[in-house]
């Protein structure tokens, strides 16, 4: 029998490992928690790092009320056809497979669960995730709520349209890539300058910390916190011309649009 309280993660990789840490970290405790993983070998390591049990689908179904279902989206089919033979409109399926629209997951769930689709990132792990939801056809304000509940405990939550949420993904979904591919950039340079590797990292990732903090706590624009530190014909202007002369904001913006569009091929891809 389903219990309200109790919550199913499916899907054991990195999102849903972040989740499942961040909730026990903040708000849950093991016991209310199911893992399904679709390695029997990584189930195990889950279940032996956090305390969980590691069930099948048709066990995390039968035990939970509320399943978060954090599969590829090339795994979603498979999921979806197990899940349809035992779930039912009792349930609560809080959806983080990238690109995978609400309205595909209703069409394999015929018996009528209530699905909230979100994209959570990686920062969940320690606590900071940005996290942006929209409901499916059958989810009201309750659900909404109970959805923003659950991935409160791990970082900040928006609600969107579903027609923003591929633009979400390509930019908070996988954005903490970008900014570790800018660190890694910039601690190279600090080691062509000649800085040892653990000074320049110790330098890039505090002035990366303390430049969001900045940015976050003093409702400024951008553009005006770069000119605060852009003085006339300084060290600072001549870095930004050579960044614009590289074509680094078009490459961000191309870079960005092209994840995307892949958010949006994969959910086609799911049809």
């Amino acid at each position: 029998m389903t219990e309200a309280n109790q919550l199913a993660i499916i899907g054991g990789g990195k999102i849903g490992e972040a989740m499942l840490s961040g909730l026990l970290r903040r708000s849950y405790q093991p016991e209310r928690i199911r893992m399904v993983e679709r390695s029997a070998e990584r189930g195990k390591e889950l279940a032996e790092r956090y305390g969980v049990l590691a069930v099948s689908v048709a066990e995390a179904v039968r035990d939970c009320r509320t399943l978060l279902v954090a599969v590829k989206p090339q795994d979603i089919d498979a999921l979806l056809a197990e899940l349809a033979e035992r779930i039912g409109p009792e349930h609560l399926v809080v959806s983080v497979a990238a690109g995978i629209p609400t309205a595909r997951i209703e069409r394999a769930l015929p018996s009528g669960p209530v699905v909230v689709r979100c994209m959570p990132n990686t920062p969940a792990l320690v606590d900071e995730a940005m996290t942006a939801i929209c409901a499916g056809s059958r989810a009201d304000e309750a659900h909404l709520r109970q959805a923003e509940q659950l991935l409160s405990a791990v970082g900040k939550v928006v609600r969107v349209p579903e027609s923003q949420l591929d633009a979400v993904t390509a930019l908070s979904g996988s954005g903490p890539a970008y900014f570790f591919f800018l660190v890694e950039a910039m601690i190279d340079a600090g080691i062509l300058l000649g800085l040892p590797r653990a000074l320049a990292e110790q330098l890039i990732v505090q002035t990366l910390l303390g430049s969001a903090v900045m940015l976050r706590d003093s409702g400024e624009h951008p553009v005006r916190l770069r000119e605060a530190v852009t003085s006339p014909a300084g060290t600072t202007i001549s870095a930004i011309r050579e960044l614009e002369r590289h074509g680094v904001r078009a490459a961000f913006l191309s870079a960005i649009e092209a994840a995307s569009l892949r958010s949006a091929e994969l959910g086609r891809s799911a049809e």
